[in-house]
């Protein structure tokens, strides 16, 4: 293992803090009961015995409105969102000097517009001289902001490519080693589009009570002997369409 071109040994997380590298695990930890700012400083390297809330206040304040990463640092993280104790993962590592930042999934539990903010984030990270590593299995999210694409096969790296050569094509071929074309499902049988639809909905829409999401013009048929899979980041109407069912 090389970190600028110095050979490292890195046995233990602590051992990868030490040479200011950092991460923000799928599973985020915070400490529920506690403040933002008490997560943070927790993490810092520099904590002393006697706690200066002011000090830490500044701190975070500081880089949080530098990238964009702006949270209150007295709110409880029991009673912030989860894109916002995203925010307070990244305020950890950076108020701890790492410089090279590994993000796993991150957009895995983001809505839309959180997942635009996080890649300007990045961006100006990026600018600002950190190495950033982004671990994904959506598509979508490497060609919105990798500068460079590794491929990942059986634990082994089978390909890596600038952002301007990569293609889906290229990189569905390196994930599962076949063409885009070979890896199609023929129609089979089951699902009898001959049939009528045990189940149709049409245009269905529905108020959200409170912060409820509301269905829009909801179209939806399912016939006899077929699954139909609903997907979308957690709480964009996916219940809601269950209830209504």
């Amino acid at each position: 293992e090389e970190l600028n071109r110095v050979p490292i040994s890195i046995p233990s997380p602590h051992d990868a803090r030490n040479v200011r590298i950092g991460m923000v695990f799928q599973e985020l930890n915070l400490i529920p009961v506690f403040s933002v700012a008490e997560n943070i400083a927790l993490f810092l390297p520099d904590l002393k015995a006697v706690l200066n809330r002011k000090e830490i206040d500044r701190r975070i304040i500081e880089i949080s409105e530098r990238y964009n990463l702006k949270v209150d640092p007295h709110a409880l993280v029991s009673q912030i969102s989860i894109g916002e104790q995203q925010k307070v993962e990244i305020l950890k590592l950076l108020l701890s000097n790492a410089r090279l930042l590994i993000l796993d999934e991150p957009t895995r539990v983001l809505a839309p517009h959180e997942v635009e903010a996080l890649f300007g984030v990045l961006d100006n990270l990026r600018k600002d001289g950190y190495a950033i590593i982004l671990i994904t299995h959506k598509m979508k999210d490497v060609f919105e902001c990798a500068d460079r694409i590794s491929v990942m096969r059986s634990g082994r790296v089978v390909g890596t490519m600038l952002r301007a050569e990569a293609s889906e094509d290229k990189l569905v071929a390196l994930m599962f080693g076949k063409a885009l074309a070979e890896l199609k499902i023929n129609p089979k049988d089951g699902a009898d589009k001959a049939l009528e639809p045990l189940l149709e909905l049409q245009g269905v829409e529905t108020h959200g009570e409170g912060t409820g999401t509301s269905l829009k013009g909801i179209d939806l048929k399912i016939y006899p002997g077929e699954i139909v899979g609903v997907a979308g980041v957690s709480g964009n109407g996916q219940k809601e369409l269950s209830d209504v069912v």
